[in-house]
């Protein structure tokens, strides 16, 4: 019994650690006059800050006064300030080709469904025209028709967006 004890409090104080060590990757150390308060936020802007890293072991100090903002990575990408044209092509080719995949999964999930409600048809023999076969087929078709629909709305912005990154890049290559 102590062992098994002893076994929980030790795993128990592991995982803390862990967690512990996750959540304190990053701290600020705010500074005004002889006062040092340490924090997991900015810093107020009366107090100087330091940003403390901790990594693998190795703690890192670093000088920085201003509060961080943190840039939102779609807004990003849709402002093309931070990737390539070509990284950005790359992407959106990398996007439809997820999006005619998974269309192409749901037509196999549909073919699925469509005999799963076969099966059950007839093994409580009921006929083809039977109003709650019918509507089970319905339902079940128009689920995934709205699901289509919606992966190929994005497949058709992508597509718009494509062009528009496509007739950026014709003037700068025909000037050569």
């Amino acid at each position: 019994m102590a062992r098994v004890i002893l076994i929980f409090f030790t795993c128990l104080t592991f995982t803390s650690l862990l967690a512990g060590s996750a959540l304190a990757g990053s701290i600020y150390k705010c500074i005004k006059d002889d006062k040092v308060v340490f924090s997991q936020t900015s810093c107020p802007k009366e107090f100087s800050q330091r940003q403390i890293e901790y990594d693998l072991g190795i703690t890192t100090e670093i000088d920085s006064d201003k509060p961080q903002n943190f840039i939102d990575p779609l807004s990003a990408l849709l402002d093309m300030k931070t990737i390539s044209k070509e990284k950005l092509m790359q992407l959106i080719n990398a996007e439809m080709y997820r999006l005619k995949q998974e269309n192409s999964y749901f037509d196999i999930l549909r073919a699925s469904e469509e005999q799963k409600i076969e099966r059950k048809r007839y093994w409580q023999k009921k006929e083809k025209d039977n109003p709650e076969y019918l509507s089970e087929m319905k339902e079940m078709h128009l689920y995934f028709d709205d699901l289509i629909a919606n992966n190929q709305k994005s497949i058709d912005l992508l597509q718009q967006r494509k062009a528009l990154v496509e007739a950026e890049e014709k003037p700068e290559s025909t000037e050569k």
